[in-house]
């Protein structure tokens, strides 16, 4: 959705790395911001955005206005169920629809053989990857892991808003989620407690709202009671004005914590 940065050239690396004819889309997308969101503040930067995708060698750029992807009121929407009822899904009503639909339009007018989500956000990727194989769409969804600041804070377009004290508090978010890794390395299985101690980390470093601190399964993101092989760990959390998410994957052999970006076709169920 542009204002870009490392994690979004990740994307645009990981594409050219696969060879082939690389278009990047950006579109901040209207039917995915609720009343009260960000839409109107959301960063925008087209020309920052143009020279990074120019120097990482993206070969087009779509840049479509809200005109050109919705010429009329749109009166079909596509709705992904079950993976959206828990995580954001609660917190942002009709979020996942307005995602499924833009991407499945996007899909479209480019018609690519593969398409590059990052990891971060982890509920967007489940909910593209189940869509794309329930619609049977001839795409491989391809998922690139979260590229991190130094000190650990996922890269978001957001992170912009941040002033800089909130910009250090928002470390509890990866602190938060160290400490979910590190409670099931040392044997912990109840999610409960993983959960309060995730609220703990985040509530210690100073005011902030909790959208939620979960621990769900990997498949269709499901609150699960114990920690019995791979999980997701993740957090929403309201620092300021801001909305920040991060996940971690916790629940398997240290070897294998990190997403492998592997590809899912319309064929594919994947785990974590």
């Amino acid at each position: 959705m542009g204002a870009l940065h490392e994690g979004h050239a990740a994307l645009i690396d990981a594409a050219r790395a696969a060879g082939g004819f690389v278009v990047v889309s950006i579109f901040v997308n209207p039917t995915q911001f609720g009343p009260g969101e960000d839409l109107d503040s959301y960063p925008r930067d087209p020309e920052g955005d143009l020279l990074i995708c120019r120097k990482r060698g993206a070969d087009l750029v779509f840049l479509p206005s809200a005109a050109d992807i919705y010429p009329r009121p749109p009166v079909t929407r596509v709705e992904v169920g079950r993976l959206t009822e828990h995580l954001c899904g609660p917190h942002r009503p009709g979020h996942f629809s307005g995602v499924a639909t833009v991407v499945l339009k996007l899909l479209h007018i480019v018609s690519p053989d593969f398409a590059y989500f990052g990891e971060k956000d982890a509920q967007q990727l489940a909910v593209v990857r189940r869509m794309v194989a329930d619609l049977d769409l001839p795409v491989r969804i391809v998922g690139v892991p979260t590229v991190r600041e130094a000190d650990g804070l996922a890269m978001s377009s957001r992170n912009r808003r941040l002033s800089a004290a909130e910009r250090v508090q928002a470390l509890c978010l990866i602190r938060a989620l160290r400490e979910a890794e590190r409670l099931v390395q040392r044997g912990e299985r109840s999610a409960a407690e993983i959960e309060a101690r995730m609220r703990e980390v985040v509530r210690a470093a100073g005011p902030s709202t909790i959208d939620y601190a979960s621990v769900v399964d990997c498949d269709e993101l499901q609150p699960i009671d114990r920690v019995n092989g791979a999980a997701l760990a993740a957090l929403a959390v309201r620092i300021g004005a801001t909305r920040l998410i991060d996940n971690l994957m916790i629940g398997r052999p240290a070897s294998h914590q990190k997403m492998t970006g592997a590809e899912s076709t319309r064929t594919e169920r994947e785990s974590c």
